[in-house]
């Protein structure tokens, strides 16, 4: 489904691009559907003829945020390929209320030109990121108080490259100290040590007795077989120790430069 998803942007996309103003750059692209929620529905599809009628009068519709203007687009009803441009509303004036984020499926209502009342958009959660990004451009006021959160804040943007992202400090700027482990207390030191009880420690003036030296080691025999390097010759030089191949640091490692 992400590969579909993909293309159906990239043909809202390339439709845009042949009207879309100078300058115009593409920030998320989401799939909806006009009429009742999908599970009322599915409900009504049981009575005869009713749900035949639901899915002849439901619209289908792409919603593009650019860095100016929310345009949206007519889809195809069989294959979902991108139509002609219906509105196209600055980013500033995006007429929409009632946005509520579900589980399933979310929902918005939009007033459309021409229309006298607003119309219901239902959206897939498989375009849940891509309406989370759309949700920048929501006025003030109109998510529902029941909505599940946005993952990007309402009105606000993603970050532009270069920016941190919420809650990381900017550059330059002191980030939130780390937590101190365990330890004394901050500009206290430790105790001072005490020293062993006198019971254990040596006689005074009496020094600890010198240990007994280790007899000298005796050869082993040689093993049955065994190779003997001959008497007075030193063993032939080590090898130096070259790092593996493909080892970090050397020359050509993957991600190095």
């Amino acid at each position: 489904m992400a590969f579909l998803r993909a293309k159906q942007k990239a043909q809202v996309i390339e439709k845009l691009s042949q009207v879309a103003p100078p300058g115009e750059t593409f920030i998320a692209c989401v799939h909806a559907e006009s009429g009742p929620s999908p599970w009322l529905a599915a409900a009504l599809g049981e009575i005869p003829l009713v749900g035949l009628i639901i899915v002849l009068t439901r619209r289908y519709y792409f919603l593009t945020l650019t860095n100016s203007h929310v345009v949206i687009n007519s889809a195809n009803r069989w294959n979902n390929r991108p139509g002609d441009v219906v509105a196209a509303f600055p980013r500033h004036a995006f007429p929409v209320n009632r946005v509520k984020r579900a589980s399933i499926w979310s929902s918005m209502y939009i007033q459309m030109p021409g229309n006298s009342s607003p119309t219901r958009l239902n959206i897939h959660r498989i375009w849940r990121a891509e309406m989370d990004q759309l949700s920048a451009a929501f006025p003030p006021g109109s998510i529902d108080p029941s909505s599940q959160p946005f993952d990007t804040p309402q009105g606000q943007g993603y970050p532009m490259p270069g920016q941190p992202m919420p809650g990381q400090p900017m550059p330059g700027q002191p980030g939130i100290p780390s937590q101190q482990g365990f330890g004394a207390p901050q500009g206290q030191p430790y105790p001072p040590q005490q020293p062993y009880p006198a019971a254990h420690a040596a006689p005074q003036g009496q020094p600890y007795p010198a240990p007994h030296a280790y007899p000298p080691a005796q050869p082993y025999p040689p093993q049955p077989g065994a190779q003997v390097p001959p008497q007075g010759q030193p063993y032939p030089p080590q090898v130096p120790n070259v790092p593996y191949p493909g080892q970090p640091g050397q020359q050509g490692y993957p991600g190095q430069h």
